[in-house]
């Protein structure tokens, strides 16, 4: 059985080398949906939280939200990072208090502080779709993730490589050392 949940994520980007309206900087809604599958926990009669799923997600997925997002060799980005050192946005504004974590994978790097995702390839619905399972593959057993940008829409399926061990009180992922972060039950 699956357990699924949306996300909104407004960002700006562009398709560096394209030859076509995308190749001007814009910006868009996005709509991820994460589908997580697993057996029903009978403790909590669910597969995943749908709230967790999204605090688990989220965490990372912020970083998108209100974000540039630019492919590494797009010339766009000196000149950006140029211009947020001048105005004092590189670092991070006190205003910018919906910082996600800070990630670095093979696909994408992503600098909180100056709200801003930096690509290996363009961002389409498709690399969005590979960047977001690279992130959370091995947090969430994700069978299927959508994402769908203006007109644009793509979905791939997964084979859940992680073996997810939940707290049969309240269904979220236990720590490493079998204690629930959410409600303290301790695995025997």
């Amino acid at each position: 059985m699956r357990s699924i949940t949306t996300f909104d994520l407004q960002y700006a980007h562009r398709f560096y080398g394209f030859q076509g309206e995308a190749q001007y900087l814009h910006g868009h809604t996005g709509r991820l949906t994460i589908e997580v599958e697993d057996t029903v926990n009978e403790g909590v009669n669910m597969v995943y939280p749908c709230n967790e799923i999204q605090k688990v997600a989220w965490d990372v997925l912020k970083n998108f939200d209100h974000a540039l997002v630019l492919r590494h060799d797009d010339p766009l980005l000196p000149a950006v990072l140029d211009v947020y050192e001048r105005t004092g946005l590189k670092d991070g504004h006190p205003q910018n208090r919906m910082k996600g974590e800070a990630f670095s994978t093979s696909l994408a790097t992503a600098y909180p502080d100056a709200r801003l995702v930096v690509t290996k390839e363009t961002m389409t619905v498709e690399g969005m779709i590979k960047i977001v399972h690279e992130l959370l593959r091995d947090k969430l057993n994700i069978v299927r993730l959508t994402f769908t940008s203006g007109v644009n829409a793509a979905s791939a399926d997964f084979i859940p490589q992680a073996r997810i061990d939940r707290c049969p009180l309240c269904g979220i992922s236990l720590s490493a050392d079998g204690v629930c972060p959410k409600c303290g039950y301790r695995k025997h």
